[in-house]
Formats: C-alpha cells, sequence, structure tokens
C-alpha cells in the first residue's frame, strides 16, 4: 500500500493525482495503522507549521510517521512535509517538529520576495535514484518562505540559489523530501514521484492509467 498521509493541511488532490496518472492506487488516509503499516509513504503540505504538528499528535500520525522511517521504510516528503521532519522551526515564533532530522527550519533571508514562489533550479550534489532521468539544474515549482537547514549537510543532495544556497533534496537511507512540489513541476515533477514510488516494494502499476 502507498499511504498519502492526510493531516488537514496539504495538497493532497494534486498529490493524489501526480501518483494516480503514474497507474498507481495510492490511499489517502489519516489511519495510524495504515501509515505503519504501508510500503510507502508520502507526507505533503501546505499550511503553518505549527499547525501541522499539532493535527499530526492529535491523529496519532507523528508516532507512525516515526515508525515508519524507524523500519526504512519508503517516505516522500514534500514542501511543509520536508520540515516539519527536523527538529524545530522559527516559523510562527518557533515550534518543535518531529525531530527525525536534526536541524532547524530557519526564515528565508531579509530582503527577498516571499514567498519564494515559481520555478527555480536544483542543483544535483550527488547522483541518486531519485533523479534519475532528471537533468541537473532543472526547474521545479516552489512555494515557501522557510526552508530546511539539517545538522548533517551530507544529508542535502539538491540545492537551489534564492538568495544563497538552500536545501531543496534531502536524503537519508529510504526518506527522501524535497523543499519543491513535484506535482505542480510538469514531466519532470511526474519523473521523480515515478523514481520514488519504484522504490517501494510489492506495487502494482495500471499500464492504462500510467502517464510516466
Amino acid at each position: 500500500m502507498i499511504a498519502i498521509i492526510d493531516y488537514g493541511a496539504s495538497n493532497l488532490r494534486s498529490v493524489v493525482n501526480a501518483v494516480t496518472s503514474l497507474g498507481y492506487q495510492p490511499k489517502v488516509t489519516s489511519n495510524p495503522g495504515d501509515v505503519v503499516r504501508a510500503d510507502g509513504v508520502i507526507l505533503p503540505g501546505v499550511g503553518a507549521a505549527a499547525g501541522a504538528i499539532r493535527n499530526l499528535e492529535r491523529l496519532g500520525l507523528a508516532e507512525a510517521i516515526q515508525k515508519h522511517i524507524a523500519q526504512d521504510r519508503p517516505l516522500l516528503g514534500i514542501c511543509l512535509g520536508l520540515q516539519i521532519l527536523l527538529s524545530a522551526t522559527e516559523e510562527g515564533g518557533g515550534c518543535e517538529c518531529l525531530d527525525i532530522i536534526p536541524g532547524r527550519v530557519r526564515r528565508l533571508p531579509s530582503g527577498l520576495k516571499t514567498p519564494h514562489m515559481g520555478w527555480n533550479q536544483v542543483k544535483q550534489l550527488t547522483s541518486h535514484p531519485i533523479f534519475d532521468g532528471i537533468p541537473d539544474e532543472a526547474n521545479f515549482y516552489f512555494v515557501h518562505s522557510y526552508y530546511a537547514e539539517p545538522d548533517d549537510k551530507s544529508l542535502i543532495i539538491g540545492e537551489t540559489e534564492y538568495g544563497r544556497s538552500i536545501c531543496s533534496v534531502i536524503v537519508r537511507g529510504n526518506l527522501i523530501a524535497t523543499q519543491f512540489h513535484p506535482e505542480k513541476s510538469g514531466e519532470l515533477g511526474l519523473r521523480l514521484y515515478a523514481n520514488f514510488l519504484r522504490r517501494v516494494p510489492g506495487q502494482i502499476v495500471c499500464k492504462k492509467n500510467r502517464q510516466e
């Protein structure tokens, strides 16, 4: 099962459409048991970090996400779904996050237009299967005012220039997270989803629906 987490603050419909267009049949869920049992999980994100964390904790999903990642099962975090994986964020005066990846989420430098909205290049810092078929410095679609700063910089495999070099892709084992929105990024965004979904074991692709 591919679980797309619904915690009340997510860009769900676009994510579901992207995954189903590739021939997969995901389950949108707010059930912690589904997340723990899932072969792969997608954690979308649009909204404020504090509210997202509250909802995840209220629904029992925070612990379920931690268990899923502890088992080294594939998980893809998107935008806010990347940021809340870190220890804490400066957003809204500051709040604790899931603390799965040690580090902080910081506001974009002053003097820049925020949110950072639109297309920008992703510089690939290392070769990784998530980038298969995706050219270096390809454009993806961003909408954010904060960025992740993990303590372990070796986890950053993609960077984007916006006033400074900011983290745009993190990988740790089967945990992958992007600051940009692949579901809003056209064919290359779908390619990234396809690359992630190929990492999920036991999935049957319906060729009738496949648009890869």
